[in-house]
């Protein structure tokens, strides 16, 4: 971004339009993670499945379970819009004091320390920077409890992926569910021998309405660039030089 904006290159990016797809996608890889629904679709691949018994692939519920959200912007808000139908209860971080929204959807403010703490599925939802690279590290997961789940649908170096690799193999959370990477699109090596970790391809924002609105607004801002306007998605407006 700082050399971008150096040379006079304007950078614009597709915001609000995948909101709700990649919401979903958070939850798909909850329901998927804590019910073991991959464990499950292999099993029946391979010709596993002998009939129904009841100690057989049992995982966690949701109602009255913690949803904990790391940062409180769009989509984390559209996550915890989804969970009144699981009538959990809701926790979140935020850089901002706690607002109107946050209270009309249920969700209270807490320290990251009582997340990481109290949280029984924790879905992170911030940006990267030199802050929260790494932000949930061995002592972060240390401080779960140990049938805890975490989802991470924002950016892969957020999550310390050798770390995460070894709390699953040890036992110090139950399950973890990924769509983006630390190395992308590389993985660490552990991740992909453990049953509990559920491993998607980047695909939050993968809906046919949403990859058609996103790829309108991407052309919108170059039109209008290139027309010599400002436009509506820049996010280094110190490269603009229009009037």
């Amino acid at each position: 971004m700082a050399e971008a904006t150096r040379r006079g290159i304007l950078v614009t990016n597709t915001p609000d339009v995948l909101t709700e797809a990649t919401a979903d996608l958070t939850w798909a890889l909850m329901l998927a993670t804590a019910r073991r629904l991959g464990e499950g679709e292999r099993m029946v691949r391979a010709g596993q499945f002998k009939g129904w018994n009841p100690n057989m692939l049992v995982g966690a519920d949701f109602q009255g379970r913690t949803l904990g959200l790391v940062g409180f912007g769009r989509i984390a808000r559209a996550v915890a819009r989804r969970a009144a139908g699981f009538r959990m209860r809701l926790l979140h971080t935020a850089r901002s004091a706690p607002d109107a929204e946050a209270e009309e959807i249920g969700s209270h403010r807490v320290s990251l320390e009582r997340l990481l703490k109290e949280s029984d599925f924790l879905s992170l939802h911030v940006p990267l920077t030199s802050d929260t690279r790494h932000l949930i590290d061995e002592t972060a997961l240390r401080a779960m409890k140990k049938t805890a789940y975490l989802i991470n649908t924002s950016r892969g170096p957020v999550v310390d992926e050798g770390a995460l690799a070894k709390a699953l193999r040890e036992g110090w959370i139950a399950g973890a569910g990924l769509d983006v990477y630390e190395n992308e699109p590389d993985l660490e090596p552990g991740l992909l021998d453990l049953d509990s970790a559920v491993l998607l391809p980047h695909i939050g924002s993968a809906t046919i309405a949403t990859r058609a609105a996103m790829s309108r607004v991407a052309a919108t801002n170059l039109v209008l660039a290139l027309q010599g306007q400002r436009p509506p998605q820049l996010v280094n407006p110190e490269a603009w030089k229009g009037g």
